[in-house]
């Protein structure tokens, strides 16, 4: 059996260890791993590399990808689809396993029911956006990264009497800024799922000065709004340009909440914006297992020749779901939001 390998869309931490596992089963249990370079553009291009054990040897410790990456569509490139499914015929592959966030996702199912590409699927993203799983990996060492952050902000937050704001990806999800806002012991939090008010949080910082303490910790999603008490709304981008498939680019609503919080409440206020480094370096032990047994179910679905289907997290099991599961964008449990609030003000 030959079996092709991807990964699509943007690099997160366990990327490697994917690869590795969903490598090391198929090899043992004689079959043929075949690394796609670059995504789908890889397949439609017939860009391979050998996936054997020397390739993916000391690799779960990496972060990126040694496949590369890249956010291809074959359903919006011109002679994508015919490309790819004469790469899948001619070459001979029996199985595409497609790891990636939600967008590659539904690809990896179109190209399943409509045009009958053995696809299976491994979901992927800092985000922990992706419907049908409980986690993906790279979201755990997301977090870390964040908590890392706040960690540090609070000593000279401090110091200085100072409120300091923390701006972490997500994108149209605040499952980073909230778990990190719980762990790393902030003071309030703004997600894209809920709205909280600049005048809210400009009244529950002065609330805490108040009472005697000298600092705050604020964690906002990128992808948060910036709202106001008159009923209007904002939201605020890196740029006006958009990415080649039309998404926008989000970024700077830390340094826009900062403006008003220090105009409001008349404390200092400084902003820390993460970026890439969140998606960057090496993972944490759980996304390295996480991966792992993603991969190797990957492995097990393609062997078993069970196509349309997704490893996914339920609970503390990794198990099979059809794609058709991957629906959308999963947004926040707002349980979470409830336990953080219970220690802002």
């Amino acid at each position: 059996m030959k079996v092709g390998i991807l990964t699509a869309g943007g690099d997160c931490p366990g990327l490697n260890a994917v690869i590795r596992a969903a490598s090391r089963k198929l090899l043992n249990d004689g079959h043929e791993p075949v690394g796609l370079l670059r995504g789908f553009e890889g397949l439609a291009d017939r860009d391979f590399m050998p996936l054997g054990r020397r390739e993916v040897a000391g690799t779960i410790q990496l972060g990126g990808t040694i496949l590369s990456t890249s956010s291809y569509n074959p359903f919006r490139e011109p002679n994508g689809v015919e490309k790819v499914k004469s790469a899948v015929a001619d070459e001979g592959f029996d199985a595409i396993i497609a790891i990636g966030g939600e967008h590659t996702m539904m690809m990896t199912r179109r190209l399943h029911e409509d045009e009958g590409i053995p696809t299976i699927g491994v979901p992927k993203t800092i985000d922990n956006d992706v419907t049908g799983t409980d986690f993906t990996f790279g979201f755990n060492t997301a977090v870390q990264t964040a908590v890392f952050a706040i960690d540090r902000l609070h000593t000279t937050a401090q110091s200085h009497n100072r409120v300091m704001i923390l701006e972490v990806m997500g994108r149209n999800t605040g499952w980073i800024a909230l778990f990190a806002a719980i762990a790393g012991g902030a003071d309030g939090v703004l997600i894209p799922e809920v709205d909280l008010t600049v005048e809210e949080l400009s009244e529950s910082i002065k609330q805490r000065h108040a009472k005697g303490f000298n600092f705050s910790i604020i964690v906002v999603a990128e992808g948060a709004e910036l709202a106001f008490a008159s009923g209007e709304k904002r939201q605020v981008l890196a740029t006006e340009a958009t990415d080649q498939y039309g998404y926008p680019r989000l970024g700077g609503i830390g340094a826009a909440l900062g403006e008003e919080l220090e105009r409001s409440t008349g404390f200092e206020t400084r902003v820390t914006v993460l970026g890439h480094v969140q998606r960057g370096g090496t993972p944490t032990a759980y996304d390295r297992l996480l991966a792992t047994e993603y991969g190797i179910k990957a492995a097990e679905l393609a062997i078993a020749g069970e196509h349309g289907r997704m490893a996914a997290l339920r609970g503390t099991q990794v198990v099979s779901v059809p794609l058709s599961d991957v629906t959308g964008v999963k947004t926040v449990d707002l349980h979470y939001l409830e336990i953080a609030r219970t220690f802002f003000g």
